[in-house]
């Protein structure tokens, strides 16, 4: 690719793949060529069979023959090939135009030519851990409980600490902490960003080591929690110790409360997460157990005269220190404490609306808050002589991001309904854009449910009880794995 026009390069040609077939094809070019289109399409896993590569064949034949060329060329087997091979898909003719006609080869030197140690050291872990170089972009996917995986994912993530991002990390959903998945794809230009970080050290651990403490010197509060991450993904146990310190060091003078709170998320995952890797993370727990003790001492003071805009990055920020918290709950001994600092937090009279509701519903959901106490409070925001502003606020906070509370919780759902109906003209149009944001995140079954349940809110319900017809030994047996899913104690 670097070799053709449209990629700057002066001297290009616009179909450096196809020049490259002519110079290396010694007969038969024409069907060579659609073969290896051919392939590229059902690589992409479209059905192409040998009728396809034999018919594109002779449409570009005939092509040439009708323009009185002697032989097709590119053009010819360019329209051979979107009429026959693609069926007109012009999606499929820029596959094969981006494979086949421009190309993704990659050049190589001699093994005997002199390098700097550095290149020779990554090139030897790319051969141990059956990494080949390669331009094509290639997902893949790694059990970290593996050997051979874990190394892999250590070299990627030394290599982007160099600057060398020859892979990037790519979210994965339901298959636990000991996968990964990364995007590869390796560029020309990184043999010359090896050489440039080939001033850090001999080998990729040693460079990535001596560039880490380098990268300690300047970087900030958040910027030290993701070194403190880069140094266990990369296992780099000797900038581990400098990183830390510095943290401890950039917290203690550290007055922004909102940065000790971005800081608190990776290393919680870091510490939770950690054994995964086989890495030692006790270090963690002391710098932890710190920014959570300083975090409660400055939260009085950041809630104070804080306006809509600021509750919002407020909000946000308070919602993933409290999922940390809970995260490790059974490795720290934060939560109570936590705990005692938000009910503090929530009778404050100058909180916003959005935080205070937000307060009062991760109060509730770690049962802080018992359900009559949570209703009082919603039933005293929610009424005629609070501005219709500030309660829309304190739905929002509430309420989050998640709509099943309002389906399951038909108190709730009833509040929120009878403040809505009873809300003058003027002040029902004033919040409504604030309303529809509220609801607009949450899912369309989600928001079908709140609507079914509402219609059902004046009719009456009959329940009836059917405790007199279960079988109790076999309630008995389910009982300890309810327990144990519900959190419940003994008695």
């Amino acid at each position: 690719g670097r070799l053709a026009s449209w990629s700057g390069y002066g001297a290009g040609v616009r179909s450096p793949g196809w020049y490259h077939h002519l110079f290396t094809t010694a007969d038969e070019v024409v069907p060579r060529w659609l073969v290896d289109a051919a392939g590229v399409l059902r690589g992409e896993g479209v059905p192409t069979s040998s009728a396809h590569v034999i018919e594109a064949t002779r449409l570009a034949e005939t092509l040439a023959v009708l323009r009185g060329r002697p032989h097709p060329g590119l053009s010819e087997v360019t329209e051979a090939t979107r009429a026959v091979l693609c069926e007109g898909d012009d999606m499929r003719l820029e596959l094969v135009q981006r494979k086949v006609v421009v190309g993704e080869e990659l050049g190589g030197v001699p093994d005997e030519t002199p390098s700097v140690p550095l290149v020779r050291d990554v090139a030897a872990a790319q051969k141990s851990l059956r990494m080949p170089p390669q331009a094509l972009i290639t997902d893949i996917d790694l059990d970290l409980r593996k050997p051979m995986d874990l190394g892999r994912s250590r070299l990627l993530h030394r290599l982007r600490l160099l600057g060398v991002e020859w892979g990037r990390p790519q979210e994965r959903k339901g298959k636990g902490t000991f996968w990964e998945s990364w995007q590869l794809a390796w560029r020309p230009e990184f043999s010359v960003d090896l050489i440039a970080a080939s001033a850090y050290g001999t080998t990729v651990e040693e460079a990535a080591t001596a560039k880490v403490t380098e990268m300690v010197v300047d970087a900030d509060l958040p910027a030290l929690t993701g070194l403190v991450e880069a140094c266990l993904l990369a296992e780099l146990p000797g900038a581990q110790p400098r990183v830390l310190r510095a943290l401890d060091e950039r917290a203690a003078i550290d007055t922004d409360v909102v940065h000790l709170m971005a800081a608190i998320p990776a290393l919680a995952r870091t510490l939770r997460y950690g054994d995964v890797r086989g890495t030692s993370v006790v270090d963690l727990a002391p710098v932890i157990t710190g920014l959570v003790t300083r975090v409660r001492l400055g939260l009085p003071a950041a809630f104070s005269n804080v306006d809509e805009a600021a509750a919002k990055g407020l909000v946000d920020v308070l919602d993933r220190v409290h999922e940390s918290v809970r995260l490790l709950t059974d490795l720290l001994p934060l939560r109570d404490g936590w705990l005692e600092t938000l009910r503090a937090l929530l009778d404050r009279p100058d909180l916003p609306g959005l935080l205070a509701g937000r307060l009062t519903r991760l109060l509730r959901d770690e049962g802080a808050l018992d359900f009559a106490e949570t209703e009082m409070r919603l039933a005293r925001v929610l009424t005629v002589g609070v501005p219709a502003a500030k309660a829309a606020s304190f739905v929002e906070g509430f309420v989050g991001t998640g709509g099943l509370l309002l389906v399951h919780d038909e108190a709730l759902l009833r509040l929120v309904d009878t403040w809505l109906s009873r809300l003058p003209d003027d002040a029902f149009t004033a919040v409504l854009p604030l309303l529809r944001r509220t609801f607009a995140v949450f899912a369309g079954p989600e928001r079908r449910a709140i609507g079914e349940r509402v219609r059902h809110l004046g009719s009456p319900t009959k329940r009836v009880s059917q405790v007199d017809d279960l079988d109790l030994e076999r309630v008995a047996v389910v009982m300890p794995t309810l327990k144990l899913l519900l959190g419940a104690k003994n008695g």
